[in-house]
């Protein structure tokens, strides 16, 4: 990994992190001056994190962009990638294959480094040391999670590498993921039982193990998904919040127990967060930018307040349904998205008339006519916001302990409970959602995975999540060579939805390719097929 692994000491170690300077002597020139004790080592973490995991204001890396990827979501700006992405206008010289690339392999041999010195620095107590040094383990672990998964046969390397050494052949997804998942194991029970009164996004044991299931899920190593989630469920350290709408908004945002991996305020460097300008609305205000926006797509996936897909509903039909998207619906659409007819800021969106500021045809305007409710504070309307959130959350465990007994056909009593616990939390009507009533007796196994699936996504929506679930199910090729579409209304007699852009997916896009820059300077790399 001649160019990426390559260890630039002072470049690397110094660069990203808004704080990171903030030392005693600012004029240090070596790693040994910069690398000397406790609060060298705090620095290290934090930067690691706030570079590529808590970043606060780039959206090429924010979790909620990541939705534009999918048939959740509309990125509006190009230069953001997840458009291209979706709409699948790339290849091989697509600028975002070699900036996700460098960044990952950038952290893993700076961490590299780190580790291999972690005795240099000072501290009072071993035991920081120790719980320092597997932050940092765990740490490389995630970006070795997130490289395999985008380019499948990689290079492994764990120890810091001079020019001549840096050079390593791909290994197998397989193999690096045996790897992985057995150091994983070995760190999370080194790592400290509770979270933190302070930095509370680091790991800690039960957050990494959360970490873990997640790639476990993604992986198809549904057993030790499930062992993870039922050892999470058991330490009783979090649980639901019980407002859905208040988790996303100020009311809840900093005071539950449901975020596991917190983006907090202290891992953004206490600086302000940015949801309200990408996901909020232009309104009277600079601040919202429609940088994402919800799809019809997503819209009419929100089943019925009585657990039922809205084509199946025999209350209204899936017509109304669409041309109301409120109508009888499941809470937590109202609790995440808003649009035309809405109330925003104590007015009414009117996406139709080009005197309102949320006119769809504005440059910041919503394309789809829709933004989302979730993260968006009509608070922040006027000014920076301060709002943060949550990486992992307590409800995906709970789904993937329900989804991965699912697929060993093994869906026992607690499985339907970890549904029945979101439902009942969403304001679903469980006189009737109830999973556990005759009607969803006779489900088939395909019935059971819908449900579920459904579930997971309309939970989700906006957090990132969708685009490794439409992947790993292989449902990509369905969903993303579907048009784009926004609002429906009735035009002359017709039914007519905003359009957005045509998209495509192609088999092969369930890789990423490897850039052409990347390499001429790895030569021992192959690219993907069909790149």
């Amino acid at each position: 990994m001649k160019k990426y692994l390559i260890l630039f000491l002072m470049i690397i170690a110094l660069s990203s992190c808004e704080s990171f300077l903030d030392k005693t002597d600012p004029t240090a020139t070596t790693f040994q001056e910069f690398f000397v004790d406790e609060d060298d080592l705090r620095r290290v973490v934090y930067s690691t994190y706030l570079d590529v995991f808590t970043n606060r204001d780039d959206r090429r890396l924010l979790f909620y962009m990541k939705d534009g990827r999918t048939d959740n979501a509309y990125a509006r700006s190009e230069g953001d990638h997840h458009q291209r992405i979706a709409n699948g206008t790339m290849n091989s010289n697509t600028r975002a294959f070699e900036y996700y690339w460098t960044i990952h392999m950038k952290h893993i041999g700076r961490l590299n480094t780190y580790i291999a010195n972690i005795d240099v620095p000072y501290v009072e107590d071993e035991a920081v040391r120790q719980r320092y040094k597997s932050i940092l383990e765990g740490l490389r672990i995630w970006h070795y999670f997130e490289a395999v998964m985008r380019w499948e046969n990689i290079p492994f390397v764990l120890e810091p590498a001079t020019i001549e050494e840096a050079k390593a052949e791909p290994l197998p997804k397989a193999q690096v993921l045996d790897s992985l998942f057995g150091m994983a194991t070995e760190i999370a029970s080194r790592l400290p039982e509770g979270e933190y009164t302070t930095d509370k996004y680091m790991f800690n044991r039960n957050s990494f193990k959360a970490l873990i299931m997640r790639y476990a899920l993604f992986n198809e190593r549904f057993e030790l998904a499930a062992q993870l989630a039922k050892e999470i469920m058991d330490s009783q350290q979090y649980e639901l919040y019980h407002s859905y709408r208040d988790l996303f908004q100020y009311e809840g945002d900093a005071r539950n127990r449901e975020f596991i991996i917190h983006m907090e305020r202290e891992s953004v460097g206490n600086n302000n967060t940015t949801s309200f300008r990408d996901l909020g609305p232009h309104f009277r205000t600079g601040g919202g930018e429609s940088q994402l926006v919800p799809l019809k797509s997503l819209i009419d996936t929100y089943w019925t307040l009585q657990g039922r897909p809205i084509a199946d509903c025999p209350l209204h039909t899936k017509e109304e349904y669409e041309l109301n998207p409120g109508l009888n619906r499941d809470p937590r659409y109202s609790a995440s998205i808003m649009g035309h007819g809405d109330t925003f800021y104590g007015e009414e969106i009117d996406i139709y008339n080009a005197n309102n500021p949320m006119y769809y045809e504005n440059q910041r305007a919503s394309k789809s006519g829709f933004w989302f409710r979730k993260f968006v504070s009509d608070a922040d309307a006027f000014r920076s916001g301060t709002l943060t959130y949550g990486l992992i959350r307590y409800a995906e465990v709970l789904l993937t302990y329900a989804e991965a007994k699912l697929m060993l056909n093994d869906f026992d009593d607690l499985a339907k409970d970890c549904i029945n616990q979101i439902r009942r939390r969403a304001g679903l009507d469980m006189t009737v959602a109830d999973i556990t009533l005759p009607a969803y007796s006779s489900y088939t196994q395909q019935q059971w995975i819908d449900l579920l699936r459904n579930e997971r996504r309309i939970e989700f929506a906006g957090e990132g999540l969708r685009y490794e679930d439409i992947l790993r199910w292989r449902i990509a090729e369905e969903v993303l060579n579907q048009p784009a579409l926004g609002h429906t209304r009735i035009v002359n007699g017709q039914k007519v939805s905003l359009k957005i852009e045509d998209r495509s997916f192609l088999p092969f896009n369930y890789l990423w390719p490897f850039h052409q820059t990347v390499l001429r300077v790895e030569p021992d790399l192959r690219q993907n097929p069909g790149y």
